[in-house]
C-alpha cells in the first residue's frame, strides 16, 4: 500500500497535466495541481483517474455537467464535504474539498468561485443536514428525486418526525430532566452523574449486550453525548451530529474546522455541550461558541472567546444559567502573557459577552496581595478545566481552577504565607452570580499549589444530614484524592475526606480545612522529590457521580507516584518522572465509594489499568466506568461487586451516559483515548498497547428483552474492602 501511494504521488504531475490539456477550453487556465493531486489521493480509486469512472460513477461529460450547471456556485463543494470519501466522510479539510471540487469543475468548464472563497464560507460554520430535515417547499421530506423509493421517503419521514418532536429545555428541564434524558455533562445542572433509570439493574446487567455504534468523524475522544426526546447529540472534534437515539441513524450533522493551530501541549477537543431551549451550545477547539438549532443543526450565532493568551483554549463544556451560556477557558500558561484564564457569561440568545471574571487576582483586586507582590506579567493560571454546575435556589454557579504554571513567583520566603503568597484564585471553588459575574465566595483549597496538584474539577451540589438537620453542600475532590465538602450558600468549610494515597499533605485543620504539607518535600532546584501522586493526580477530569439516595460518592482513580523536580530559572519550571508506589501490587487503577453520611470508605476495588472513564451512577444499584485495558464494567453500587463486563474496541476516555429511546434504557459510551492521561500512564502499564486513533460510540442495552423490571432486586453479599489509612477529617 505504501507503494501505491508513492506512485500516485508521483503519477500526480503528469497525469493533473494530461487531464487538465484534454479538458480544458482554449484560453482558460488549467486546474490547480493541488487539486488533481488531491483527486488522484481521494477519489481517483472509484472515480478514475481520469475522472471516467470506475466502482463509482464518471464525473465528467454531458450528462454530469447538466447535473451541476443547474446548480449553485458552491454546490459541488459542498456535496462532496457533506458526503465524500464514503468511508470517512468529514476526513477532508475544507481547503482539500475546495481543491478537488475546483479541479472537477474546471475539467467540466463549470463556473466556480474561488479557492480562497470557498475556504473561507466553509470557515463560517454551515450546518450540512441529511435528507431528514431537507425540506421541499410543498412540505415534502428529502429531494425530489424518481430514484429514491417509497422506503428511502418511509425512513425520512421518520427521522424528520423525531427532530419535529423535540421540545424544548427550559430551566426546569435542566434541573429536573425527564428521567430518560441526559441534558447535560453531568445529567443535571448540579453535577451528580446520577440517572434515576432502573430498568438496567443489578439483577438483570448480565444481559446487556450491544445495540448499535457509530463510527465518529476522526478526532479526540472525551466525548459525552447529551439525548433530550429519544434525539442524541454529539461532537468529535468540530463534526456535531444530531442521531435517533435508538437506532443512531443520522438526523443532522455540522462540520467546522478550527482555523488556527493553538499554541502549548496537545489538548483534546472541549469535553461537552449544553442544551436550553431550542438551541445547542458547541465549543471549539479555537474559542469559538456556536449556537445551532436543535432541529436542523442550522446555525444560529457563532461568538468568538478572546483573551490575551496564544495558548487560551476550551476544554469544558459550558454550563447554562438563567439563559446565559457561562463558559470557563484554560490553558493560560503566561509565556510572558499576563492576567491568567477567566470565565464568560454569554447571552444565550445572541452570544454576546455579558460579562467575565479573571481567576487570577490583580494588585488592587480582593486577593491580588497574595501574589508576593509580583508584576501583573508573572501572575499566571487559574485554569477552568472541567464545566461549572448550577444552584437555581442560590442563585450560584460553582467552578473549579487549576494551579499556577510557573512557581517561582511563590518560592520567594515570606513570613506571612496564609497571605502573601497563597497565589488566589488558583486552586479555589469560585461561587460566582450568574447574572453578573460577580464573586459570591471563594474557597481556596490548597494555597500556594508548587506541585501542579490543582482542584480544578466539577463541583458536586447535594444535601446531607449534618448535626441533625439538611445542609446543602458543595463538594470537589482534588489530584491529591482530598474531598472538601463547603455549605453551597456561604462557602464555610464543613469537613474533609482523604483516601489516604498522597503523601503531600500532612494534616488538614478540621476548623478551616487549611491543609498542612510536608516541608521535606518543598521544591528544591534540581533535587528530585518523590511525591505521591504524580502530577495527572490520583483523580483527574474524569468525573465523579454521587448517589443521592444512598449518599454514596464513586471516584475512579489512578494511583501513581512521582519524581518532582524545579528547574528555578527555566520559562518550563517544574517537571517530573511518573513512578509507581513503593511496594505497589501492579493495580493502578481503582473504584472507591464513600459514604458521606457515615463519612467512611464503604468499598474500593482495585484493577491492574488505569482508570479512564467518568464514573455513571444509576438507580438500578449499578455503577459504570471503564480503564486503559478497554474494559467497560457495571457493579453494585452498594457493594463493589462487578456483575458485567465487556471488551471495547478502544480506550474509553470519556463520559458515560444512559438514558431511555422507545421506553427502553440504554448505556452509551464512546472510545478512541489519546488525552494526556493516556499517554502520561503507558509506562506503568507496557503490556497494554497504546490508543488507535479514532474514535466510536458504543451503545448497549438488555439484549433480547422486551420486556423489563423496573426494581432493582435486593442487594447481593457484601464486598466491603476498607483501605488501610484512609482519613476523615473535622466537623
Amino acid at each position: 500500500m505504501r507503494f501505491v501511494f508513492l506512485a500516485l504521488l508521483a503519477l500526480a504531475g503528469p497525469l493533473a497535466h494530461s487531464v487538465a490539456a484534454a479538458e480544458a477550453p482554449a484560453g482558460r487556465p488549467a486546474p490547480a495541481s493541488q487539486g488533481a493531486k488531491a483527486y488522484l489521493l481521494h477519489c481517483s480509486s472509484c472515480h478514475g483517474q481520469t475522472l471516467a469512472g470506475a466502482f463509482a460513477p464518471k464525473l465528467k461529460g454531458t450528462v454530469f455537467r447538466a447535473k451541476w450547471q443547474a446548480q449553485q456556485e458552491t454546490a459541488l463543494f459542498d456535496y462532496i464535504s457533506r458526503t465524500m470519501p464514503p468511508a470517512s466522510v468529514g476526513s477532508l479539510t475544507p481547503e482539500t474539498v475546495g481543491q478537488i471540487a475546483l479541479f472537477v469543475a474546471g475539467v467540466n468548464h463549470l463556473a466556480a468561485p474561488s479557492l480562497a472563497s470557498l475556504v473561507q464560507g466553509s470557515g463560517q460554520p454551515a450546518a450540512k443536514t441529511s435528507d431528514a430535515t431537507q425540506r421541499s417547499e410543498s412540505g415534502g421530506v428529502g429531494a425530489a428525486d424518481e430514484n429514491r423509493d417509497a422506503r428511502y421517503r418511509a425512513a425520512m419521514a421518520e427521522r424528520a418526525a423525531l427532530l419535529d418532536k423535540l421540545t424544548a429545555v427550559d430551566e426546569a428541564s435542566l434541573r429536573h430532566p425527564p428521567d430518560g434524558d441526559w441534558t447535560s455533562w453531568r445529567r443535571t445542572n448540579d453535577g451528580t452523574g446520577y440517572s434515576p433509570l432502573d430498568q438496567i439493574n443489578r439483577g438483570n446487567v448480565q444481559g446487556l449486550a450491544l445495540a448499535w455504534s457509530r463510527t465518529l468523524p476522526l478526532g479526540t475522544n472525551e466525548i459525552t453525548p447529551l439525548v433530550r426526546d429519544g434525539v442524541m447529540f454529539l461532537n468529535s472534534s468540530g463534526t456535531v451530529l444530531a442521531v435517533d437515539a435508538k437506532s443512531g441513524d443520522s438526523l443532522w450533522s455540522f462540520e467546522r474546522h478550527a482555523s488556527v493551530t493553538l499554541i502549548g501541549p496537545p489538548v483534546t477537543q472541549p469535553r461537552g455541550m449544553a442544551i436550553f431551549e431550542n438551541l445547542l451550545y458547541v465549543p471549539t477547539s479555537d474559542n469559538h461558541m456556536i449556537a445551532l438549532d436543535l432541529h436542523s443543526g442550522k446555525v444560529v450565532w457563532d461568538h468568538l472567546i478572546t483573551g490575551m493568551h496564544k495558548s487560551l483554549r476550551i476544554t469544558a463544556g459550558p454550563v447554562v444559567a438563567h439563559g446565559k451560556v457561562i463558559q470557563g477557558m484554560s490553558g493560560c500558561a503566561g509565556s510572558g502573557e499576563p492576567g491568567g484564564c477567566f470565565i464568560v457569561g454569554l447571552d444565550g440568545k445572541t452570544g454576546a459577552e455579558l460579562w467575565r471574571f479573571r481567576t487570577v487576582a490583580l494588585a488592587g483586586e480582593p486577593g491580588g496581595d497574595s501574589w508576593n507582590d509580583a508584576p501583573i506579567e508573572n501572575r499566571v493560571g487559574g485554569s477552568v478545566w472541567t464545566a461549572g454546575t448550577f444552584d437555581a435556589e442560590e442563585n450560584l454557579v460553582y467552578f473549579g481552577t487549576g494551579q499556577t504554571y510557573h512557581i517561582a513567583t511563590l518560592m520567594a520566603p515570606t513570613a506571612k504565607p496564609l497571605v502573601t503568597n497563597a497565589a488566589l484564585f488558583t486552586d479555589s471553588t469560585l461561587a460566582l452570580n450568574p447574572d453578573n459575574g460577580k464573586l459570591v465566595w471563594y474557597y481556596q483549597h490548597m494555597a500556594r499549589d508548587v506541585w501542579d496538584l490543582d482542584w480544578a474539577f466539577e463541583q458536586t451540589v447535594a444535601t446531607l444530614e449534618l448535626g441533625g438537620k439538611p445542609q446543602k453542600v458543595v463538594m470537589t475532590m482534588g489530584k491529591l484524592g482530598i474531598l472538601d465538602l463547603l455549605d453551597a450558600k456561604t462557602g464555610k468549610y464543613l469537613f474533609s475526606y482523604d483516601l489516604g494515597l498522597q503523601n503531600l499533605v500532612k494534616s488538614i485543620d478540621p476548623v478551616t480545612g487549611w491543609k498542612t504539607t510536608d516541608p521535606a518535600l518543598e521544591p528544591d532546584p534540581k533535587t528530585p522529590k518523590f511525591i505521591c501522586p504524580f502530577a495527572i493526580g490520583f483523580r483527574n477530569w474524569p468525573a465523579t457521580a454521587y448517589d443521592p439516595i444512598r449518599h454514596l460518592l464513586f471516584v475512579a482513580s489512578s494511583d501513581s507516584c512521582m519524581d518532582f523536580i524545579w528547574n528555578k530559572g527555566e520559562d518550563w519550571d517544574i517537571t517530573y518522572a511518573i513512578k509507581p508506589r513503593p511496594g505497589s501490587d501492579g493495580d493502578y487503577g481503582m473504584v472507591s465509594a464513600i459514604n458521606l453520611q457515615t463519612r467512611k470508605l464503604e468499598w474500593s476495588r482495585k484493577h491492574r489499568a488505569a482508570e479512564a472513564s467518568a464514573v455513571l451512577s444509576t438507580a438500578g444499584g449499578l455503577v459504570f466506568e471503564g480503564g486503559r485495558d478497554q474494559v467497560f464494567r457495571a457493579s453494585d453500587s452498594a457493594s463493589g461487586q462487578q456483575l458485567w463486563q465487556t471488551r471495547l474496541d478502544n480506550k474509553p476516555s470519556s463520559t458515560p451516559i444512559t438514558f431511555t429511546a422507545g421506553g427502553k434504557q440504554y448505556v452509551a459510551i464512546s472510545t478512541g483515548g489519546g488525552n494526556p492521561n493516556d499517554v502520561l500512564q503507558q509506562n506503568l502499564t507496557p503490556e497494554i498497547e497504546p490508543p488507535v486513533h479514532g474514535s466510536t460510540l458504543l451503545v448497549f442495552s438488555l439484549n433480547g428483552e422486551t420486556s423489563v423490571t423496573s426494581a432493582a432486586p435486593p442487594l447481593g453479599l457484601a464486598f466491603v474492602q476498607r483501605r488501610a489509612g484512609a482519613r476523615n477529617q473535622g466537623e
